[in-house]
């Protein structure tokens, strides 16, 4: 197969999940071999949705998509389903393939290597092999994904939101993979440096007009393309409207003196509605959410929080420090340290009241973000996801237009959390965050799956959040955004 063979090729492809919510009109696109493709658009647009029709696992309503003969694809998920939470991890990467590999064991090894989770010196790889992927951390989860998609070793690798919990060095191994990677990848990422660094051009899916729009270059050379064509757009639109004035204006003027003078008044509505046509629908950005504030529990005074002992991993064992921190109002800490040293397992014991050495002030409401969003009942409409969490003297007007401001609205608000996308159930996760009125915010990983065009507005919300805060995030430009008063590095002294 010579590189410039196209490995797929989507053919007037139109799909929707029912008559109210199509998500493709008619979109062509091919995907070329030995290229690196960026698959941008808005939350919820329908980006997995084509990972989805490209395995075939979904079928379009019209069109058609051709494949070469014998490709072979793997996907790596945003999230492991729930079902296989409980496997081990041969027994996870058994399950990639259709029949039983009887070299399972060197594969994994080797996989493992590639994406830097392989085991230290003097650890017995045996154990790796029989642990369950529930015990590993959110970003070692993350290299998990990646792995089992490259462990098949596919002509087209599609990755979805590949650095979703990964830390800065996670992040930088994945790149230069990617960079030297020798076949077809295709990456969903709201991360516009990290698909700079090794992508060749860029697929946009347009939620608005639901085509799929090609770019060559990279993100930042596709915004840039897109706002020149905005702006001519928008000059020739001012241009024709100015002109269509004039003829209307001339119509009106004529039209009044009767006879002749009506015959070109008509001439002038038709010229005018002729160039109404030529006017072009500008490309609509995408949508951005609307600055909020999350309120913070009334009548706090005092320490809210005191930390004296805060509990990591080491060699896959628990191991206890001596620590002294204090939280009151208006005072924001970062929790920091590697993938896989137990920040969010800290967190949630927090949260549950079992971390030892953690005193919780009484009647302190906690809010809690969840990386996985397991804070959310899937089968929960939006609506009953929110209303759950309103305070007593809210009424549904107040909740609907604090969904609003979230990009949560219309017939939104009627799905069920387990089918939004995961970048939906985030936002989803925030706004109920700002009806909770917490005292104590903890927030694991809040940027993962969420559009970078709203990074800035969540960082602004954090930074004026007048309560106590606990943050986890491996995302430096974010956490620069945001005042932070005290760091809790939980590798140092380990």
């Amino acid at each position: 197969m010579s590189r410039n063979d196209t490995l797929v090729r989507f053919d007037e492809v139109t799909f929707e999940y029912g008559p109210k919510k199509p998500i493709l009109e008619e979109a062509s696109f091919p995907v070329r071999e030995g290229s690196k493709i960026a698959l941008m658009g808005q939350n919820g647009a329908g980006k997995t949705t084509i990972f989805q029709l490209i395995t075939g696992s979904l079928k379009p309503e019209s069109g058609e998509i051709h494949r070469a003969n014998d490709l072979t694809i793997a996907v790596s998920r945003q999230v492991i389903p729930r079902e296989q939470m409980l496997l081990t991890v041969r027994e996870f990467f058994s399950a990639c393939f259709p029949k039983k590999v009887y070299d399972i064991d060197p594969r994994i090894d080797a996989v493992l290597e590639v994406v830097h989770l392989a085991v230290g010196p003097g650890q017995n790889q045996g154990k790796i092999y029989d642990r369950v992927i529930s015990s590993f951390s959110g970003g070692q989860q993350a290299r998990l994904l990646l792995a089992s998609a490259l462990i098949q070793n596919p002509d087209l690798l599609l990755l979805d939101e590949p650095t979703n919990n990964l830390d800065k060095q996670g992040i930088e191994h994945l790149t230069k993979f990617l960079i030297e990677y020798p076949k077809t990848c295709m990456v969903i990422s709201h991360d516009a440096d990290f698909l700079n660094s090794f992508t060749h051009g860029v697929l946009y899916l347009d939620v608005f007009t639901r085509k799929v729009e090609q770019y060559v270059g990279n993100y930042f050379d596709v915004v840039k393309e897109i706002t020149a064509r905005i702006a001519k757009e928008q000059r020739e639109n001012s241009r024709l409207l100015k002109t269509i004035q004039e003829k209307k204006d001339q119509s009106n003027k004529f039209a009044k003196k009767g006879g002749q003078m009506r015959l070109v008044a008509t001439r002038m509505r038709e010229k005018a509605a002729e160039l109404e046509e030529e006017m072009v629908d500008v490309r609509k950005e995408d949508k951005t959410i609307r600055p909020f504030a999350i309120p913070v529990q009334q009548e706090l005074s005092g320490e809210l929080v005191h930390i004296s002992s805060v509990t990591g991993m080491r060699n896959h064992q628990p191991v206890a420090r001596d620590v002294n921190v204090s939280l009151r109002k208006n005072e924001h800490l970062l929790l920091a340290g590697p993938n896989g040293i137990g920040k969010s397992t800290f967190l949630e014991s927090l949260v549950t009241g079992a971390a030892p050495g953690v005193v919780i002030a009484p009647g302190v409401k906690i809010g809690y973000y969840r990386q996985d969003f397991s804070t959310l009942h899937f089968g929960d409409t939006v609506i009953e996801s929110l209303k759950a969490v309103m305070d007593a003297k809210d009424d549904e007007q107040h909740m609907r237009s604090v969904a609003a401001g979230f990009l949560i609205t219309g017939e939104l608000m009627g799905v069920k959390i387990g089918h939004l996308s995961e970048g939906q159930k985030g936002l989803v996760a925030f706004a109920r965050l700002v009806l909770e009125r917490p005292g104590l915010l903890i927030l694991d990983e809040p940027t993962n799956h969420i559009n970078f065009r709203h990074l800035p507005v969540i960082a602004k919300a954090l930074d004026s959040y007048q309560g106590a805060m606990i943050l986890v995030s491996h995302v430096p430009e974010f956490v620069s955004q945001i005042r932070i008063d005290t760091v809790l590095d939980m590798e140092k002294g380990y």
